[in-house]
């Protein structure tokens, strides 16, 4: 794509666009949870949690302990603010998502504990139309230091960048062990991680009807040990925002998604969840139409989590995945999914775009319709546009989580795509079929009532309307 053109238009693929000082992705959270602590400990005048879900009882280090304070991420909060009482400390969780928390058992007593004696204020965002989802995850620490991706503070989301079989670190609170989960976020400071608290507020703000002021905040928090990637860099903030009181519909990430599926060269790797939305299958399926058009790699959990939510995005994922190989006449798509050494599947929850060295895209929208058009989301945008650093530091993360599935060094990867002439297509088909790898999603054909579902908008809709309507137009 050209250097002297940028993806990110203001009031169509982002809100806003604003310089990060300092920028790094990080990979899964073991590392995520680490360093969110060590900002926290530095935090001086506030920190604001956004996500969709919560849970107080989690092990930031479930393993070694290397930082002060409590482990678990609630009495650490709670710690923190006796500690510091001029600290602000505040959660916001997606309002449903308390019904699982009511299972658990952990946040009604938190909520309780801390309505009654503090010092941490826990509120539920309700504000989105019914069935959908509060779906942003953000930490925003002071305002000058922000958080941004797919990581949820709750369980089933810690793992380290091995993802081996029965890693000691990854259980649920009683001691369950869980199987291996691959995660991403980003960090930065700046006038983007004030822009970031500036989206944050504005969440809140909707979500209780308190308005929070901004903090001055200038010390610098960066997380100690936490490798800087890109510095002074632009960064594009979209979101997704459904139709809703005198919210107006916004589909940046959308537009964001579709302008990188077009501008993209030569590859496209992308990390997600699902691959369920139409619109995205579709732009793809042109791209692999051309003669000359980029290659597509897209990594997928092998099936999604929940017996529901199988249901209806394996179904729909069949149903995209069908439309891009028929249009894949020059055999460029790839899906596939990530096992260990030992051969368990490695659940994708991460949400990442990466255009050749061009463009890299994180944060928390998957590819399936509700994050194009129904739930709240916000993604992160960096473009090289030209600069060299850029270009080399979005390589080394594309090579890196490549290298994460197959078993390779990201040195390694890189060499390997140089033989294959830069194509990761050619360097997936030469690996090998033991080990840490990345396999093949199967096709297979639906049943008739697998077909049903897929074509209903009950699990995954485009777009909000009244619920006894999308009920009844789903048996039309």
């Amino acid at each position: 794509m050209a250097a002297d053109r940028t993806l990110a238009e203001t009031g169509s693929t982002c809100w806003r666009r604003e310089t990060a000082d300092r920028l790094a992705v990080i990979v899964d959270a073991a590392d995520f949870f680490r360093a969110a602590k060590d900002a926290m400990l530095k935090a001086r005048h506030s920190i604001l949690l956004i996500g969709w879900d919560f849970d107080a009882r989690i092990e930031l280090e479930p393993e070694n302990q290397t930082l002060e304070g409590p482990n678990s991420v609630g009495e650490f909060l709670s710690w923190l603010g006796k500690r510091r009482s001029e600290l602000e400390l505040r959660v916001l969780k997606w309002d449903t998502g308390m019904l699982r928390s009511f299972g658990r058992g952990e946040t009604p007593f938190y909520m309780l504990r801390w309505k009654v004696a503090g010092p941490v204020e826990m509120r539920l965002d309700g504000a989105h139309p019914a069935m959908a989802a509060h779906h942003m995850k953000l930490l925003i620490i002071d305002e000058t230091l922000a958080f941004c991706g797919g990581i949820d503070m709750t369980m089933g989301r810690w793992d380290t960048r091995d993802h081996e079989e029965g890693r000691p670190g990854r259980h649920t609170p009683h001691g369950t062990p869980l199987g291996p989960w691959h995660d991403a976020t980003s960090c930065m400071s700046g006038p983007a991680a004030k822009g970031l608290a500036r989206l944050a507020r504005e969440r809140w703000a909707l979500a209780t009807g308190e308005d929070l002021g901004p903090y001055a905040g200038e010390a610098d928090i960066w997380p100690d040990g936490l490798t800087i990637d890109f510095e002074d860099v632009p960064v594009a903030i979209s979101r997704t925002l459904p139709a809703f009181g005198d919210v107006e519909q916004t589909d940046e990430i959308q537009k964001a998604t579709l302008a990188i599926i077009a501008a993209a060269r030569k590859t496209l790797y992308v990390e997600s969840q699902y691959f369920a939305s139409r619109d995205i299958a579709r732009a793809i399926a042109e791209r692999l139409k051309e003669p000359h058009g980029p290659e597509i790699v897209v990594v997928n959990p092998d099936t999604a989590d929940g017996w529901l939510e199988a249901e209806a995005m394996d179904s729909a994922r069949i149903r995209m995945m069908k439309l891009v190989h028929e249009a894949d006449a020059h055999d460029r798509f790839r899906i596939v999914y990530p096992v260990n050494a030992a051969g368990s599947p490695i659940y994708v929850h991460a949400k990442i775009m990466i255009a050749d060295d061009a463009v890299l895209k994180i944060g928390s929208a998957n590819l399936n319709n509700r994050s194009m058009g129904f739930d709240t989301e916000c993604d992160v945008m960096i473009e090289a546009e030209g600069r060299e650093d850029v270009e080399k530091g979005i390589r080394r993360i594309r090579n890196g989580l490549l290298g994460e599935h197959l078993g390779l060094a990201a040195e390694t990867v890189e060499a390997r795509l140089a033989e294959n002439g830069g194509s990761i297509v050619g360097l997936l088909d030469g690996c090998g079929k033991e080990g840490r790898r990345l396999e093949p999603l199967p096709m297979r054909e639906l049943t008739e009532a697998e077909e049903m579902f897929a074509e209903s908008d009950i699990a995954d809709p485009e777009r909000p309307k009244p619920f006894l309507e999308e009920f009844l137009d789903s048996f039309a």
